[in-house]
């Protein structure tokens, strides 16, 4: 046994029999089985995480998080770190003493699933609250909303 590979099947979230469970879907490809679950909430699951063959336990289509709680709307700001991006959210603070309103944001972190292979900086996300992946952490991103390059000519909030 050597290496990365003689272990990969043991690990917990790779699970590669047959899976049988309510709200699961069991989508034959060429390979072969690949199981997949509906979010809820509107959202269709992406082609990729159907007939794809990346493993991800952190994925909310083919892994173990539940999406629930929130759901946010934001601009890709940072795509660095693996499988994780940084969403910015614009928003206006009201200062009652000058009666006028100042800009403010927030960066958040989300995971994003190798199904979502077009994401790009500058790209409108939605994402989804779920239980903590990380340190930082807590949302999954659940759909592509706009693309940088079809933004370019609206109107902005800022």
């Amino acid at each position: 046994s050597s290496g990365i590979n003689a272990e990969w099947p043991l690990r917990p979230g790779v699970f590669l029999n047959k899976k049988k469970l309510a709200g699961a879907k069991v989508a034959k490809t060429g390979k072969g089985v690949r199981w997949t679950k509906n979010v809820g909430l509107g959202i269709k699951t992406p082609r990729e995480a159907i007939e794809g063959s990346y493993i991800d336990k952190k994925c909310p289509f083919t892994g173990d998080v539940a999406i629930r709680g929130r759901l946010l709307r934001g601009i890709v700001n940072n795509m660095k770190m693996k499988r994780t991006l940084t969403i910015r959210r614009d928003y206006l603070h009201y200062i009652k003493k000058y009666n006028r309103f100042e800009k403010r944001h927030k960066n958040i972190s989300a995971h994003v699933s190798p199904a979502f292979l077009d994401v790009g900086k500058g790209d409108t996300v939605l994402v989804g609250q779920c239980r903590p992946l990380s340190k930082t952490v807590r949302f999954n991103v659940l759909k592509v909303i706009a693309t940088a390059a079809a933004d370019k000519k609206k109107f902005t909030k800022f």
